[in-house]
């Protein structure tokens, strides 16, 4: 018998991408009462008598965000013993099936507590013990745990001195879409790519075509398209609450009925998703990756140079009159050097913007670069910026929409 009334499903996030993974939510029919947003951290409120399915749509459908957790419980804890007591108190009995091993990791922020291996090795402990107590076992009995029936991941979360105890249900990170064995060099993140395309505003099928003129794999472009045609992000991959018996495959199963319910990939006369690189390899690749996502047939990828990829190029590829150039271009440190990377940045200022920072005729600018790099390198400033993370990396998405009416 499970003991909450609600359950709390907790979904990390890259920092800046909060608001975004939100939007991932309301868009599945959960309503804004539900969803509590922190630093780097989503809390969807579920009813507990279906939060099985909860956890599993959550799951299929989040495209922003890291990682989907349900939580165990949560306690203040400024001792260890404090923290050993709450934590076997916590009814892990329900939720780490018999025989099943555990694995337990965590983090500690502004907290006394911070000797995260010590807190790993009281907390399996701790753990253990209830499990014991719950199956009316002594409590000095070595608890069998066997990997080749499955594992629960735990983790535990100190932060200003108040622990979350979670389960992890998604297991490989949610960037990993299932669409992209073929990657180019220093690849963008599915998730990352994708909120990159909701910062810039981007509304599909209207007047704008979206176009990635340093496209590598190509993620940018297939991300918006999957979004576009309301394709799950979670449509081709595994999660690990797969293999937790109280939600099972029987709940993935419903959450993939429902996506594919929800697809709407009839054929269309316009292309709106364009991606170009000078990279032939690059190029093969990402047209390997739409067909795997199931969008190749409404994206385009060409071989170009950026240099030649100016708005009257567009406006003749595209065949419509604006357009959102939407990148990551290469930078210092991770495919060229830093000059390179600045010459590279004021060949994009040089085609889409004018010499006041305003945008040409026809076109929206959109992005990202290591913290103010594009900036500094071309001497404009952004209309919006957005600090988000590349990995470790502290970036800026720069968003130039401001148009120069005497350009």
């Amino acid at each position: 018998m499970l003991y909450n009334l609600c359950m709390k499903i907790i979904i990390t996030t890259l920092f800046g991408l909060e608001s975004p993974t939100r939007d991932d939510l309301l868009a599945i029919n959960y309503k804004k009462e539900q969803i509590t947003v922190h630093d780097g951290v989503v809390i969807l409120d579920v009813d507990d008598s279906n939060w099985a399915l909860d956890i599993a749509r959550v799951n299929m459908w989040v495209r922003r965000g890291e990682r989907v957790f349900f939580e165990v419980g949560e306690f203040e804890c400024t001792d260890f013993d404090c923290f050993f007591e709450s934590c076997r108190k916590l009814p892990w009995g329900d939720f780490i099936p018999k025989d099943y091993a555990f694995v337990v990791n965590g983090f500690s922020r502004k907290s006394i507590l911070f000797g995260v291996p010590s807190l790993q090795s009281l907390s399996k402990k701790a753990i253990a013990r209830s499990v014991l107590s719950s199956r009316g076992m002594p409590e000095g009995t070595t608890l069998y745990e066997d990997s080749s029936k499955g594992t629960v991941k735990i983790q535990f979360g100190i932060v200003s001195d108040v622990c979350r105890m979670m389960i992890d249900t998604t297991g490989e990170g949610l960037h990993k879409r299932g669409y992209r064995p073929l990657t180019h060099m220093a690849p963008i993140r599915e998730t990352l790519a994708s909120g990159m395309v909701s910062l810039a505003h981007y509304e599909p099928f209207k007047s704008e075509a979206l176009c990635d003129p340093f496209c590598g794999s190509g993620t940018i472009v297939i991300e918006a398209a999957l979004m576009a045609l309301g394709i799950a992000p979670g449509k081709l991959r595994a999660f690990s609450y797969e293999e937790l018996p109280y939600i099972g495959t029987a709940m993935q199963r419903k959450a993939l009925a429902e996506a594919l319910a929800n697809e709407d990939t009839s054929p269309m006369d316009d292309c709106f998703f364009y991606g170009s690189d000078i990279d032939p390899d690059a190029i093969n690749n990402a047209r390997i990756n739409a067909e795997a996502a199931g969008v190749s047939d409404f994206v385009r990828f060409k071989v170009s140079d950026a240099y030649y990829m100016t708005p009257e190029y567009l406006f003749d590829y595209t065949d419509f009159d604006r357009q959102l150039i939407i990148t990551n271009p290469p930078y210092g440190g991770r495919l060229m050097t830093p000059e390179e990377a600045d010459d590279l940045y004021c060949l994009i200022a040089d085609n889409y913007l004018t010499q006041n920072g305003l945008c040409r005729k026809g076109v929206r600018l959109s992005v990202i670069t290591p913290d103010s790099a594009f900036e500094d390198a071309t001497g404009t400033r952004a209309d919006k910026r957005v600090k988000l993370y590349n990995g470790n990396i502290m970036c800026h998405l720069f968003n130039f929409y401001k148009l120069d009416r005497n350009a």
